[in-house]
């Protein structure tokens, strides 16, 4: 899938794991991995090991995400809970550098990650959940075109402590609306619109991702 500031391609733990694990490695605090159940990472190995033991279970398909500016890897997003004869898929395990938190090439990795699956795979339901603690996720979600659903309460524990989901979705039927307003950079953070991503989309809206 190829944007304009960044392509989202099938991970791959040798040409993409030190690179992510060196632009992880700005959060010293740790706070990339609070709410999810894997991370932080002792060091390269580890991470390259967990992306080789996800390519090999087969359940999910996993991305690297490629900043075109610099030619590395900047995050990872995967597709899960695939269920084509519903036609309902979810993107999750998000983990962005730092830097490129709330950026255009994150956001256009999303809009990226959304074009393919309604445009190309023709899915009716695209979810995503979160710890309902973790506002970040919460307010991304929002602001990138998904609906709350609500609360499945105690439906998880991770690291020890519980887990309620916090649960959104756009149906196919919202898609065109939001692919609209994703041109018009209306999901770009407010800081972010007028950078002339909305005209380097536009261009591209169409292409092949």
């Amino acid at each position: 899938m190829n944007g304009r500031t960044c392509q989202v391609e099938p991970i791959d733990s040798t040409r993409h794991g030190k690179a992510l694990y060196a632009a992880y490695a700005a959060d010293r605090e740790g706070r990339l991995w609070a709410y999810l159940p894997w991370g932080p990472y002792s060091g390269p190995e580890e991470l390259c090991a967990r992306i080789d033991a996800v390519r090999a279970s087969g359940v999910r398909p996993e991305y690297a995400l490629i900043d075109l500016a610099s030619s590395k890897p900047f995050g990872q997003a995967s597709y899960l809970n695939i269920d084509s004869s519903a036609g309902s898929i979810e993107v999750g395990g998000i983990v962005y550098a730092p830097d490129f938190q709330r950026g255009i090439a994150a956001t256009e990795a999303m809009y990226l990650m959304m074009r393919h699956v309604f445009d190309e795979l023709s899915y009716r339901r695209y979810a995503w959940q979160c710890n309902s603690l973790n506002a970040r996720s919460r307010a991304a979600a929002t602001r990138l075109g998904f609906k709350f659903e609500g609360i499945w309460r105690q439906a998880n524990v991770y690291k020890g402590r519980n887990r309620d989901t916090a649960w959104f979705s756009i149906l196919d039927s919202e898609w065109p609306a939001i692919k609209i307003a994703f041109i018009a950079d209306k999901f770009l953070p407010v800081s972010l619109r007028s950078c002339g991503y909305s005209q380097r989309i536009a261009r591209h809206s169409d292409g092949q991702g």
